[in-house]
């Protein structure tokens, strides 16, 4: 079975927010759908984050988020930042999420980015695995402070 990967639109936020809820990326604060949308229609007003839907047989099985930026350092080469990756947990193993990657890979390199980061919950021991089987590598540390 071939999995295709394309651009999400308005009417595919619901099942977005279904494979957040199956896959356990909405722990907290989910959003209804009303609210989905029009955060979707503020991140369609940049012009180089997009989030993705990855289909089986015509069924939603994964979503990710890819964000191309701009640079100031780096010679103002842009980079990559791939945010919210999840795949039914039904559909895990079955190489969606490489098919994911691979894509926002692909997609990374024909921006002209130097590179494409993610970070991963410490507790997704598993997502590390695959990560690094797909040539990611551990770089530097995630800080994070709390602003609500």
């Amino acid at each position: 079975m071939s999995v295709e990967v394309r651009e999400a639109a308005a009417g595919d936020i619901q099942q977005v927010l279904a494979v957040y809820k199956a896959a356990g990326l909405a722990t907290s604060g989910q959003l209804n759908i009303e609210e989905a949308i029009a955060v979707y229609a503020k991140m369609a007003q940049y012009p180089n984050y997009h989030v993705f839907l990855a289909e089986q047989d015509g069924e939603v099985v994964g979503t990710f988020a890819l964000l191309i930026m701009d640079n100031l350092a780096n010679g103002g080469v842009p980079s990559g930042i791939v945010e919210d990756v999840a795949v039914l947990p039904a559909f895990q193993g079955q190489g969606i999420g490489k098919a994911m990657m691979r894509f926002a890979m692909e997609r990374c390199r024909s921006g002209g980015c130097y590179k494409m980061m993610l970070s991963s919950n410490q507790i997704r021991t598993k997502a590390y695995r695959f990560y690094e089987a797909l040539g990611f590598t551990r770089h530097g540390f995630s800080y994070r402070v709390d602003l609500q």
